[in-house]
């Protein structure tokens, strides 16, 4: 029987070629959203899965995990038990890292993941039922002063609702209620299960002219909605925008982030991609790990300010 000594099958070894040892991918890829189907994140994320699909020849799909009203948190879980491999992806709003960590749960403290790269920053709003009778954030706050108010949000710690609570503070007034929800959309306003919600425009663009937008949340104003000023414009302190990307757990290996990064760069600017931006007024782009790092570090600092006003 030959046998081959340990140092000859090391040769033999390094002599084989990468892709005979490891070639990603191999098998179906999961991209895991940690809300309901419909919205931005979601429709850009299932032409990456499309693309990355034809790209590399195996399965890809979007699962959708929302959360219940507890925000993106529990598909965040899924996504950070998963194994390193570059298999299961997340795809999620900034909050996920920034303040995954700061909830108390275990598999989020310390944060888990790190950026393939950035995709979408949501036009996200702060708006009304068209009755309401209030038409700025100024109106609200003498409204909410003398009367209950209730606010539909995603997620009590999500930037949104922190920057929407900041407002009130600033205001002067307390939301009388306020709940979270995994959808926030025109029934939501029309039902009256919420006065006023903190929501993405994709949500509400079927009723945009039955109902009132009283602010943007981001650093422009919106394309569609033009004469509503951002809060950032009323309350320089809360400029912060909402974006959604990309994230892996930090063991998977550069060849899985890279391929992953090669398909939704080129998705981000493809046609399909720069028509739903005309269309819904969203920020479309492809942003790298490294830029990414360092957008994190810097909303982390504005959330920080937040925290403050909301301490004070």
């Amino acid at each position: 029987m030959t046998r081959i000594a340990p140092l000859a099958l090391t040769g033999v070894l390094a002599a084989l070629p990468i892709a005979a040892l490891a070639d990603y991918p191999e098998k179906p890829v999961e991209f895991v959203i940690p809300f309901p189907p419909g919205d931005l994140e979601d429709i850009l994320t299932r032409m990456i899965a499309d693309a990355f699909q034809k790209e590399y020849g195996v399965a890809a799909a979007v699962v959708n995990k929302p959360g219940g009203g507890g925000g993106p948190f529990p598909g965040a879980v899924e996504v950070a038990g998963a194994p390193a491999d570059g298999y299961t992806i997340g795809s999620f709003v900034s909050d996920v890292p920034l303040s995954g960590p700061e909830i108390g749960i275990p598999q989020l403290a310390p944060n888990p993941f790190e950026p393939v790269g950035i995709f979408v920053t949501y036009p996200f709003v702060i708006a009304t039922s068209g009755d309401a009778p209030y038409s700025s954030l100024d109106e609200l706050a003498d409204y909410a002063r003398e009367n209950e108010v209730a606010l539909g949000h995603f997620g009590a710690m999500l930037t949104p609702t922190q920057i929407t609570f900041a407002v009130a503070k600033a205001k002067g007034f307390d939301f009388a209620y306020e709940s979270a929800f995994d959808a926030l959309d025109c029934n939501t306003l029309a039902s009256g299960d919420v006065d006023v919600m903190n929501t993405t425009l994709q949500q509400v663009f079927p009723c945009l002219g039955d109902i009132k937008v009283l602010a943007s949340i981001g650093s422009e104003r919106i394309p569609l909605t033009p004469e509503t000023p951002t809060v950032g414009e009323v309350l320089p302190e809360l400029n912060l925008a909402l974006w959604n990307g990309l994230f892996v757990k930090s063991d998977v290996p550069q060849e899985a982030r890279d391929k992953i990064a090669a398909v939704a760069e080129k998705v981000m600017a493809s046609d399909a991609a720069k028509k739903l931006a005309a269309d819904t007024g969203a920020l479309i782009y492809w942003q790298d790990a490294g830029e990414s790092e360092a957008q994190l570090e810097a909303d982390m600092a504005a959330r920080a300010k937040i925290a403050e006003l909301l301490d004070e």
